[in-house]
């Protein structure tokens, strides 16, 4: 029997830990950049002074892990770490991330399915499906709008721990190229405004003919994103591994899987969800999925002060676990969200 929705987010642990205490250097560094944003007369530079203050989503944005993901992207350069996280707030307002990009805005751009959200990594890291058939040859602002929608809602369904996702990939029955702008302008904006988010990215059954579409864009791939990619991974019925090696010696008890074969679809991936592609369905639903845990961490945050460097982690743990307000009705936060944003 087919399903069309995505799936739940993992409730185990996948081994992860709280953040780790920082050294007294990187600890003092970390602090510069949170007194910077945390100051009560803090407003962006450069910005109209009616607007230049930090909105509600911009302080829930500004995390203790953001703010150390943009350090370590810049080698924890304090200075630049701050520079670098006032250009990601100014885009993200230029952009539309918080008012323009919408569900009803870029749906349009999902109804054909060229790219969803479904499953979980061996990490708990959330999953994008991109098939490149579908992609236009052509540069499209549509399209890459719909890709940054699902990069933001993507981090709505990643549990504790998790702050990067995943990406599958696959070119069965593609032996065209997508719009070389379009793949160039999405590389530029991962590695600018979303540093430390990719984990991993699977290219399945990339035909020979797209090695030089490929080695084309490599000039305009940073190190760490070269290392994240794979291409042709190996799949059989035990799930998703990097390597014919990794799967070869891979048992029950290794941590060499990819991913398991219930969290894999069975189209181009041979998992064991036989998950089919139906707009009407699985929009709504996703959409659901996305506003509802999203909201659940807004109230959560405000009832932790609700200020900029307040820890994921802890607002994901008492998500999970219900540890504040336990049975919060999921309608009665989605209006109290509102009312907060208001």
């Amino acid at each position: 029997m087919s399903i069309h929705v995505p799936l739940s987010v993992p409730t185990h642990s996948h081994e992860t830990a709280p953040p780790s205490a920082l050294s007294g250097k990187n600890q003092t560094l970390y602090d510069c950049v949170l007194e910077h944003f945390a100051a009560i007369d803090y407003t962006l530079p450069n910005v109209n002074q009616e607007k230049a203050a930090l909105t509600v989503d911009e302080k829930f944005w500004l995390s203790y892990e953001c703010l150390l993901r943009y350090l370590r992207a810049t080698n924890w350069n304090a200075d630049v770490a701050i520079k670098r996280l006032e250009d990601t707030l100014k885009w993200r307002r230029e952009f539309g991330i918080y008012d323009k990009i919408t569900a009803e805005y870029i749906e349009p751009e999902a109804k054909d399915g060229k790219g969803f959200l479904f499953g979980f990594d061996t990490h708990g890291r959330p999953v994008i499906h991109l098939s490149p058939s579908k992609l236009s040859a052509e540069e499209s602002p549509r399209t890459i709008q719909f890709i940054i929608w699902m990069l933001e809602h993507a981090f709505d369904l990643m549990g504790p721990g998790v702050e990067t996702l995943a990406l599958l990939v696959d070119y069965a029955g593609n032996t065209r190229n997508p719009s070389f702008n379009l793949c160039r302008i999405m590389l530029s904006v991962i590695q600018t405004h979303y540093p430390e988010r990719l984990g991993l990215a699977l290219i399945a059954h990339l035909p020979w003919l797209l090695n030089a579409f490929i080695t084309l864009l490599t000039p305009f791939m940073d190190p760490h994103t070269r290392q994240k990619l794979v291409f042709n991974p190996v799949i059989n019925e035990n799930g998703l591994f990097r390597t014919a090696a990794d799967a070869e010696a891979w048992d029950a008890d290794s941590t060499l899987r990819v991913f398991e074969p219930d969290q894999l679809i069975q189209e181009g991936w041979n998992g064991s969800q036989r998950f089919t592609y139906s707009h009407c369905v699985y929009w709504e639903e996703l959409v659901k999925l996305c506003e509802k845990r999203r909201s659940r961490m807004f109230v959560v945050w405000h009832r932790m002060g609700g200020k900029v460097g307040i820890k994921e982690w802890d607002v994901k743990v008492a998500v999970r676990d219900e540890t504040i307000d336990a049975h919060v009705d999921e309608d009665e936060a989605l209006m109290e969200n509102d009312q907060l944003q208001s």
